[in-house]
């Protein structure tokens, strides 16, 4: 289980690791606002999905003024959400960040 999700959040982070800011201003092809509004909300929803599996209170991710550090704000909370080793949690992630990916 952890294996793809590891795979997906790889994937997708190495997918936008390059962009410019044009980029990630630019309109996403299938949501509403622009593509780094869309990766931002992917954040946010498993930073999410991770404080639940650890019976925790919500918190809100910090939107960063530079997008170029949303695959890294990734990778944190992807790393945080596999720690808790929720199985069912991971597999919405997976899928989540898998559409994403397909989208933008």
């Amino acid at each position: 289980m952890t294996e793809e999700f590891d795979r997906v959040v790889g994937r997708l982070a190495n997918h936008v690791a390059h962009w410019t800011p044009p980029r990630w201003a630019a309109s996403s092809a299938s949501r509403p606002g622009s593509r780094a509004d869309a990766m931002f909300a992917l954040v946010q929803q498993i930073a999410d999905l991770a404080a639940t599996a650890e019976g925790q209170p919500l918190r809100r991710v910090p939107r960063l003024d530079n997008d170029l550090a949303l695959p890294d704000q990734l990778r944190v909370v992807a790393g945080d959400l596999a720690a808790t080793r929720d199985a069912d949690a991971i597999r919405a992630a997976t899928a989540m960040i898998a559409a994403l990916n397909a989208s933008i």
